[in-house]
Formats: C-alpha cells, sequence, structure tokens
C-alpha cells in the first residue's frame, strides 16, 4: 500500500463493517493494533456465545469501524490524538469542555462515515 496521498484524502477505501474487511484494514492502516483487534475481536465472541446474543458484536463492529475511519484519515487520526494530549493536560473545565467537544464531533463524523451515511 502506497502511503503517498493528499492531505485529507483516506489512505484506503471505506471498508465495510465486517470482521474480515475491517482486520485487513487495521492491517493496513494501523497494523500496531491488529493484535488489539484480534484479542478484542476473541473476547468479543464468547461474550455474544455466552449472553446468546449479536448486540456484543454489532458494538465490536461500529468500535472498529470508527476506528479505521478515523485513521484511514492520517490529518484526521493526528488532531484526535492532538486533542487526546490536550485532555490530560487541560486543568480549566471550560477548556476541557471545547476538546471534549471537538472530539465528540470528530468521533460522530467517523461514526457516520463508518455506518456509510
Amino acid at each position: 500500500m502506497s502511503t503517498s496521498h493528499r492531505d485529507g484524502e483516506a489512505l484506503i477505501p471505506r471498508p465495510p463493517l465486517t470482521t474480515a474487511a475491517l482486520r485487513v484494514a487495521v492491517a493496513q492502516i494501523a497494523p500496531a493494533y491488529l493484535g488489539q483487534f484480534v484479542d478484542h475481536l476473541d473476547q468479543t465472541t464468547e461474550q455474544a456465545a455466552r449472553q446468546s446474543t449479536v448486540a456484543p458484536l454489532q458494538g465490536f463492529l461500529e468500535q472498529w469501524g470508527e476506528f479505521v475511519a478515523i485513521h484511514r484519515h492520517p490529518a484526521r487520526a493526528a488532531r484526535l490524538r492532538e486533542l487526546e494530549k490536550q485532555v490530560a493536560a487541560v486543568t480549566d473545565r471550560d477548556a476541557l469542555r471545547v476538546v471534549l467537544a471537538e472530539i465528540r464531533e470528530l468521533t460522530a463524523l467517523a461514526r457516520r462515515e463508518a455506518a456509510g451515511e
């Protein structure tokens, strides 16, 4: 995969919300997280079996779809990392609210994108 891209362009196309497609996407755009993806999938599968429901799997797909939607855009992923650093360092409640609002906007955008909206 080429890492050459214009600012704002996605590194990869939006994958469908399937475990196989998300696994490939994570391996391509954030390989350091692949182990975490697999561990989370294993835990989620066990939980779904114990509870006799697909709800945990739906949550897994939404969470990792959002992760991919953020990380397939390098500028978006960098902005989220910067905002997370600000959250850790901010001491003013109003400033914290502003930073958290931007994080919510970024993650809401990623959630909509992952869902194909």
